[in-house]
């Protein structure tokens, strides 16, 4: 029940069952049982579904932003892209995107690492360039080099500035989603917490932090059930044993 609340579905709550009791069958439990309990009639009154993460009963459109195509100088296209990126299996490759208050009231940049499901977020008085580009150098400022190789945007013009962020930045079709597939579904997650009416002017960076620090706490299944922060941290202390001590 508790995990529930924090937001974890029941394939990661049955799966982390699963991982930190390999050898104990007693802790061994199908994600669909879980389901089963949820909608049980005699829980009815319980209304356990409302935390689940798909809420909604049916699925709403996504439709893309408009293009800015044009106006984004040394515009490098994803088919550009290192072809090392594509199957997920090199660290330090990211997505980034936007999120838009409530009538643009504020916003946010978020920012997730391709392998590792990593999520990053920054609060944004306004989407702009500047402001962007700010918050993409400081977001990846404390990160080794190896750990922040390239990040994939979409064709909005809070990304003019895109030399400025630290890395090497590629941009996806336009209206084309699903080439930042990993990035849509954490906005996704994001939203969640803060619906598209939601004023994100009164959102402050800690209560922001609190939600990213919450949904990278939850098991993955295409992580073997680990948490992206597990994941993250992982790869970035095999990062370090690699680096060569200083004398």
């Amino acid at each position: 029940m508790k995990k529930l609340r924090s937001g974890w579905s029941p394939e990661q709550i049955a799966g982390r069952l699963k991982l930190k009791h390999p050898n104990n069958s007693y802790w061994h439990i199908h994600h669909e049982t879980i389901y089963r309990y949820i909608y049980d009639q005699k829980n009815k009154d319980k209304k356990l579904w409302e935390y689940l993460p798909r809420k909604q009963k049916k699925r709403r459109k996504k439709y893309g932003r408009k293009v800015h195509r044009n106006k984004i100088p040394d515009r490098v296209s994803i088919h550009l892209r290192p072809e090392s990126v594509e199957d997920k299996q090199e660290f330090g490759h990211w997505e980034g995107d936007s999120i838009v208050g409530k009538g643009h009231k504020g916003g946010a940049h978020t920012e997730v690492e391709r392998k590792t499901r990593f999520l990053k977020a920054r609060l944004l008085k306004s989407l702009s360039a500047e402001e962007t580009a700010e918050a993409v150098c400081e977001m990846f400022d404390s990160l080794p080099l190896k750990a922040k190789k390239t990040t994939t945007v979409d064709n909005g013009k809070e990304f003019v500035k895109h030399k400025q962020f630290g890395l090497s930045v590629y941009f996806a079709d336009p209206y084309s989603s699903w080439q930042r597939g990993s990035n849509e579904y954490h906005n996704g997650l994001i939203r969640r917490y803060l619906p598209k009416r939601t004023d994100l002017s009164k959102v402050t960076q800690k209560e922001l932090g609190d939600i990213i620090q919450e949904i990278n706490n939850r098991p993955r299944k295409c992580l073997g059930f680990y948490t992206p922060q597990e994941a993250f941290d992982k790869e970035l202390k095999i990062i370090s044993a690699r680096i060569p001590s200083r004398m």
